[in-house]
């Protein structure tokens, strides 16, 4: 396929991607939006103007929402369609390529819209999948000969974290307060976290409400997500060492989370999947699978200090994942837990063995004794304030580039 629209080869908005997000035009409204290029598209005006007539089941202008919720609930039967309508819209020689009216009132340059946060999310789970993150987490905080749980081969390990802390990138986090118990002290101390990390994750979104005491099987679940985005889990490593003892996770994570804005379709990454890695032992009968369950989806972090550089600090793929989607909102909802649409399911921070691959400050400085030199000659064994994190996403097969866009956030002094 090729576009009316003039891209980049090394666009992550191609013709293959059609993502979804919400933006602000013209300073003035708020509608759902996809992208191509440089080109951000409104998609409400371009329902009024006809182009989507035809499509079963898209009878309402949906699209005049504030977020992709309405849409995405009308289910894989319908955004699908959609997706594909657009496409085809976007192609050479479409009747949209001739709509001189309808381009002037529909097509803006990304610079010229502000994005929101895509959606409005229930719950949120953050899984622990990348075996190679958790044994390097393992190895510092524990005992590096056991380092996994004894479950961890078993099932999707996870904690509910907190929905109402996820922003989109471009929102600022403070660093956070809280209590911690430095090792040459006998008593905890309280004050800003001095080990603040990032994680280098991707997160699932789910399209449908089920009811309390249904499942979901690993054969339906890819049904029930609509699509992906980068997700940044920012911690407290010094507030979550202290805590996390005997309930997990808790105000070493709540302070913040952000995510890309534009959230890409399962569809969109179907040219990228790949085998899962062999587990072993066997897995328990409702966590099997067939077919290619994982994406081969190349990770980048970046580093930027105050009016600096950035620097690329870490290379990480989707692919190390152990524990696939489809596994994850399967063991998710064997127990009868009901999803909402919207709910947002984090992967854990993606590592692999490489330590040039390693999804956080805590695996690629060792917890501080390798901090990394940057180019302005300053060294990090832990993000500080003003230091802007920024994570890519994207791969390439057959001349398709297919990406994510970024996910971009500064760390600001504690209040």
């Amino acid at each position: 396929m090729k576009s009316f629209v003039e891209n980049s080869e090394s666009t992550d908005f191609s013709i293959y991607n059609i993502p979804f997000g919400v933006a602000v035009f013209n300073q003035e409204y708020i509608a759902c939006a996809t992208r191509i290029g440089n080109q951000v598209i409104d998609l409400a005006t371009l329902y009024d103007e006809g182009y989507f007539e035809n499509i079963e089941g898209l009878d309402d202008n949906i699209f005049e929402a504030y977020t992709l919720n309405p849409f995405i609930e009308l289910g894989k039967p319908v955004t699908t369609k959609v997706r594909e309508r657009i496409q085809e819209l976007l192609t050479e020689g479409s009747t949209l390529s001739k709509d001189e009216i309808a381009i002037e009132s529909c097509f803006f340059d990304s610079e010229e819209v502000q994005m929101m946060m895509p959606l409005h999310i229930p719950n949120y789970t953050d899984f622990y999948s990348s075996i190679d993150h958790a044994t390097n987490v393992g190895s510092l905080f524990r005992d590096p000969e056991n380092a996994l749980f004894p479950n961890w081969k078993h099932l999707p390990v996870g904690y509910h974290g907190r929905a109402s802390s996820i922003v989109v990138s471009g929102i600022d986090i403070h660093r956070p307060k809280g209590q911690m118990k430095p090792a040459d002290q006998d008593k905890p101390i309280f004050g800003p976290s001095k080990q603040l990390d990032f994680e280098l994750e991707m997160a699932f979104i789910t399209n449908k409400d089920t009811e309390m005491g249904e499942s979901i099987s690993t054969k339906d679940a890819e049904d029930a997500i609509f699509g992906m985005v980068i997700f940044n889990d920012w911690s407290a490593r010094d507030i979550q060492s202290w805590e996390y003892v005997p309930l997990g996770p808790f105000l070493g994570k709540n302070f913040g989370s952000s995510i890309s804005p534009w959230i890409v379709t399962l569809e969109a990454l179907d040219i990228f999947r790949i085998e899962s890695p062999k587990q072993d032992p066997e897995v328990l009968e409702y966590l099997q699978f067939e077919g290619n369950k994982n994406f081969d989806i190349q990770l980048e972090v970046y580093i930027q200090p105050e009016n600096g550089a950035e620097n690329l600090i870490s290379e990480s793929n989707y692919k190390y994942m152990y524990w696939n989607m489809a596994q994850q909102l399967a063991h998710h909802t064997i127990n009868g837990c009901n999803i909402e649409v919207g709910d947002m399911y984090a992967s854990g921070t993606i590592s692999g063995k490489d330590p040039k691959s390693f999804g956080s400050m805590l695996e690629l400085t060792w917890r501080g004794a390798n901090p990394i030199k940057l180019s302005d000659g300053t060294e990090r064994k832990f993000i500080e304030d003003n230091d802007t994190v920024i994570m890519r996403a994207y791969n390439e097969k057959d001349g398709k580039r297919v990406g994510f866009g970024e996910v971009k956030a500064k760390i600001l002094p504690a209040t």
